[in-house]
């Protein structure tokens, strides 16, 4: 810990973590706001764009300042040292300091960051997230786009029929003009609200289309976070010492599990009591 690198290091990804902190909050929420992503994953690459070109001077001069006041010996950014696992042999293989920490361990960090983010949000996902913004309902479906959401349509192509691809930009300016009619849409403020609304007022059966689109807006939330989260609970919960427990065993550990919010919240004395009142049992729990 006592070394440049280390330091280095240390202030390059609390820099990094500090820019990507807000997007991974919102990326791993429940109610995820697909319009609040769509713009910080924007917003967070741009950043991390001006870090590479123009960060690297501010963190090398604070790691140094650092370094002088912890006395941490400064290496020479000049001197020669041997790139990754390879010989020395010749010196051909050689790099300078400067080189490693900025080209090896700096550029390459936030490049694989942004790789990472032009794999997961592609051009087809952004499109996809885009088009599933325009369903925000706040300030009377201001970013509605029928093109946008038709558009959906064709990617989810095995959800709709050919007649409703044909037909759901009819249906999509329809529905527009009807929710911003009724008083009951003003209140919405998501899609989870909205999708309510419909069935409480059975319009998810007048514009089946659209409440198929909103279903899934609402299902793309789940397979990004909480898949994520299940599959690392099944690493803590099924170790070797269980490794031959039965599905049925495994699914009731991982529901406590991933949902521990809510059984937190459970009165344990009451579940206590339903056992006790159960006729079939043959003894009393003890007294706590």
């Amino acid at each position: 810990m006592e070394s440049f690198s280390f330091v280095f290091i240390m202030k390059m990804m609390l820099q990094i973590l500090r820019i990507t902190n807000e997007l991974s909050l919102i990326l791993q929420r429940k109610d995820q706001n697909v319009v609040q992503a769509m713009s910080l994953i924007i917003d967070v690459t741009t950043r991390l764009n001006n870090l590479r070109s123009e960060g690297w001077e501010p963190l090398f001069e604070e790691t140094k300042a650092f370094c002088l006041a912890k006395c941490i010996p400064i290496p020479n950014m000049s001197d020669q040292v041997p790139r990754f696992g390879r010989s020395r042999k010749g010196g051909r293989n050689n790099i300078t300091q400067d080189h490693y920490f900025r080209v090896d361990i700096f550029y390459a960090a936030i490049d694989a960051l942004t790789t990472e983010f032009d794999h997961r949000f592609n051009e087809r996902s952004s499109e996809l997230l885009v088009g599933f913004s325009c369903l925000d309902p706040r300030d009377s479906f201001s970013k509605f786009d029928v093109e946008k959401l038709a558009r959906i349509a064709d990617i989810y192509y095995d959800d709709f029929s050919f007649d409703d691809r044909k037909t759901i930009k009819d249906q999509l300016q329809t529905f527009i003009i009807h929710v911003r009619r009724l008083e009951e849409f003003k209140v919405c403020y998501d899609l989870a609200s909205l999708s309510k609304t419909m069935v409480r007022l059975e319009r998810h059966i007048v514009f089946p289309l659209v409440y198929r689109l909103i279903e899934l807006a609402l299902i793309l939330p789940v397979a990004t976070a909480t898949v994520e989260r299940a599959f690392s609970a099944m690493k803590i919960i099924k170790t070797e010492l269980r490794n031959k427990m039965t599905d049925g065993w495994l699914n009731d550990l991982m529901l406590c599990y991933i949902e521990r919010e809510i059984f937190k919240s459970l009165d344990l004395q009451q579940i206590k009591k339903a056992f006790q009142k159960k006729k079939d049992r043959k003894m009393q729990f003890p007294r706590s």
